[in-house]
């Protein structure tokens, strides 16, 4: 997979996803593999880790939101990796030097692991978080709640 490509439901791909997801989350308590049966009359197997991620990319659709699935080893180049991040470019190279996030260079250009991109993603939310606890719980010892 070489190209970052995000795949974007319709409004009958989010209702259909909505009731899909429903079904999976049913059928979540079972253990072992997975057995997906289609229309055709085809029966496959898929180990049951990747209907957890179905199951993600279920939930995205469900509230309209596109997907882009990539290996973890997948390298981005630094526009995609800023698309991912919903920054700019010129943003996404300051937290690249500043050595925020893990990067290579090819030549002259710098290549992102998708794996440093979703690392880098989920410390930024946990710090957003840790933030968020800390203003809530002033409010409260200020008694502003």
């Amino acid at each position: 997979m070489s190209e970052a490509t995000p795949v974007i439901p319709g409004p009958a791909d989010a209702e259909l996803a909505r009731s899909a997801l429903r079904a999976l989350d049913a059928a979540a308590v079972a253990e072992g593999p997975v057995h997906l049966q289609f229309d055709e009359g085809a029966d496959i197997v898929v180990p049951r880790s990747a209907i957890s991620a179905l199951a993600q990319v279920l939930a995205a659709f469900a509230h309209g939101e596109g997907v882009t699935v990539l290996p973890a080893q997948a390298e981005l180049t630094t526009q995609q990796a800023a698309d991912a991040l919903n920054v700019s470019r010129p943003f996404l190279i300051g937290l690249l030097e500043q050595g925020k996030i893990a990067y290579r260079t090819v030549g002259t250009h710098r290549r992102v692991k998708a794996s440093s991109l979703v690392e880098y993603m989920r410390a930024d939310d946990a710090e957003r978080l840790a933030a968020v606890d800390e203003l809530s719980a002033e409010t409260y010892d200020l008694g502003l709640t």
